[in-house]
């Protein structure tokens, strides 16, 4: 049976184990965190000496993970069996014969990471029907769905999280869950149970500078605030480890091409706009300006500008300029486009 990864922690937070978690998918944090819970919670610590057994695709077969999985538990009610990197297992199909008659004391997580099984198989089609298996496919995030997740991942920490200093998250750190959980748990261990995170809070504990970051610069540009743009350019270019040109290239493309979707939209209302652009409606407002100062002929030539440094940034057609310099030419010709 297929379920969602809300229902699956859910359920083994309640001490509802299946007998078979088939774990795929492109995003690895889901994957890590359901096994993780599934490590800590299936037995006791001091039960797992002689009853948890991780194994690897690429250093076991399919027959052996079979012959470990039929074992019995020794002084305990259940085994728990871990197979990582099983996209590396060969002929991982044969485990159908395991699937058909699993044993009941043990549970099986297979992590099948960075790929999925083709739907069309009885492989796949067996452990989608079967209630002794549980199937999971994670699936990466968008962009825009990453701030509404930190909203829920900080929710269960009894923590809350404003707009900006969410977005500012996600154009520092993009859409790697991990690397933001990472930030967000250590949020959590130094912040009281009902603080609201604010871009304050962000600078001061992740690193990243609530008035020099992408996201700030976006809006910079999208307000035609030059004064405003030369300094977030000036402050990148002294912190270029920090702030590299090609990140920046990327956030400037993303938002461009959204302010070009301001220009076409068929509504143009704040809640339209929003699930169009998929953001929260709040910045809705900025979008609008952006859209009044530059019109779709002034996008195009700056997507062409964004194109061309991204070349450059990567040594084509680039006579060994820095990348500090790259970047100030760069916002010139977008400024002037």
């Amino acid at each position: 049976m297929t379920l969602s990864y809300e229902q699956i922690i859910s359920q083994i937070k309640q001490g509802d184990f299946a007998k078979i978690y088939f774990l795929m998918g492109e995003e690895p944090f889901f994957i890590d965190s359901i096994t993780a819970l599934i490590s800590e919670t299936a037995l006791p610590q001091a039960q797992k000496a002689f009853n948890f057994i991780v194994v690897y695709g690429k250093d076991t077969t399919v027959r052996d993970v079979i012959h470990t999985a039929k074992r019995y538990p020794m002084m305990s009610e259940r085994m728990v069996v871990i197979v990582k990197e099983a996209q590396e297992l060969r002929k991982i199909e044969d485990l159908i014969h395991y699937i058909r008659k699993p044993q009941p004391t043990t549970v099986l997580v297979i992590n099948y990471k960075y790929k999925t099984l083709d739907k069309r198989t009885s492989f796949y089609k067996l452990m989608r029907d079967s209630q002794d298996v549980v199937l999971f496919e994670a699936k990466k995030l968008y962009e825009n769905k990453v701030p509404q997740w930190i909203t829920s991942y900080l929710k269960q920490k009894k923590l809350s999280i404003d707009f900006v200093a969410a977005q500012m998250l996600v154009e520092d750190l993009g859409t790697d869950l991990s690397k933001i959980a990472n930030e967000l748990e250590k949020l959590a261990v130094l912040l009281p149970q009902g603080t609201k995170i604010t871009p304050s809070i962000i600078e001061q504990n992740v690193g990243i500078s609530k008035d020099y970051n992408n996201f700030e610069l976006q809006r910079a540009l999208g307000m035609r605030d030059f004064s405003r743009v030369f300094q977030i350019i000036d402050y990148f270019a002294d912190n270029q480890k920090s702030h590299h040109l090609q990140g920046i290239i990327s956030s400037l493309y993303f938002y461009f091409v959204k302010v070009m979707k301001v220009h076409f939209a068929p509504k143009k209302d704040k809640n339209s706009l929003a699930s169009l652009l998929g953001v929260h409606p709040f910045f809705v407002q900025e979008y609008f300006t952006a859209a009044n100062n530059y019109s779709p002929k002034k996008i195009t030539k700056i997507i062409k500008v964004l194109r061309e440094y991204d070349l450059r940034s990567k040594g084509v057609n680039n006579a060994s300029i820095p990348s500090g310099e790259l970047l100030k030419e760069m916002i010139f010709k977008i400024m002037y486009a």
